[in-house]
């Protein structure tokens, strides 16, 4: 097996989130697939296979964290297309076969890559006692997302209460099925970017992921309605960050990124 680590939503190495890549003739057992994203033990590893010629998708797509496989991965399926497109075995548009259904990715002439990925409910919800304590931080408001994302999305009083999280990871267990994104507008958008967050997932063995496309899915309709516009810019991270570009289509989300190949190797095990 070929494997690669690409750093995604980003133009530069070592920033935004990396994900392992691993491009297969087709799946082996998924015991085999959660050993080696287990050893990877990066937040998501991806497996793609080609699909046969003429159906509703052109290659199949699975992600797993180091602990399980989950629904819906933003960062390792741009890491994905971009592989795909730089090593030539695509080219044009590229449709994914999911456990999210069919979502497609396709590459600008500079190389940013544009993901179309269902939009995610919002469910306004009273705050869950509890959660703010575990947080650490005053909460304005927080909403349920779609089963397919799976998160609590918390908005809290300003950009500066995002960045200095640090919650208790093993108490936010209790509190979502997948993570908890806590999100607040941009102090100063003049900096190239409209609101933060910061996704924290130890539910599914992930205390905090740098860059997390899927939770765009529910932040793009979030703060468009909040903002009254349907194309915005996301900067999400802690140590380490991202920027996505959110356009928001109705009942799909394009979400739009760079991403660099950081380390290229084979797989012996």
């Amino acid at each position: 097996m070929r494997i690669r680590i690409v750093d995604a939503f980003t133009d530069r190495p070592f920033s935004g989130n990396p994900a392992g890549v691993l491009l297969l003739d087709s799946f082996p057992d998924d015991s085999r697939l959660r050993a080696v994203a287990a050893e990877v033990n990066l937040s998501e590893t991806a497996f793609a296979h080609p699909l046969p010629a003429g159906g509703e998708a052109d290659w199949a797509l699975r992600w797993f964290t180091p602990t399980t496989e989950v629904d819906m991965c933003g960062h390792a399926t741009l890491a994905t297309a971009h592989v795909l497109h730089t090593t030539g075995a695509a080219t044009g548009p590229v449709r994914f076969a999911t456990r999210s259904g069919v979502l497609g990715a396709v590459t600008g002439a500079d190389g940013g890559i544009t993901l179309d990925f269902p939009t995610s409910s919002l469910t306004p919800l009273p705050v869950p006692d509890g959660l703010a304590k575990v947080l650490g931080a005053e909460i304005l408001a927080v909403h349920d997302t779609a089963a397919h994302v799976g998160d609590l999305l918390v908005e809290l009083r300003d950009e500066a209460a995002v960045r200095g999280l640090a919650p208790d990871h093993a108490a936010l267990k209790a509190h979502s099925s997948r993570g908890v994104i806590a999100t607040a507008p941009a102090a100063d958008p003049g900096r190239g970017y409209d609101f933060v967050s910061r996704g924290f997932f130890p539910a599914v063995g992930i205390d905090e992921d740098p860059v997390t496309g899927s939770a765009h899915t529910a932040l793009a309709p979030y703060w468009s309605a909040r903002l009254g516009r349907d194309e915005l810019t996301g900067l999400q991270g802690g140590a380490r960050t991202g920027l996505v570009r959110t356009r928001l289509r109705g009942d799909r989300t394009l979400l739009t990124g760079h991403a660099v190949t950081v380390i290229e190797g084979e797989l012996l095990a």
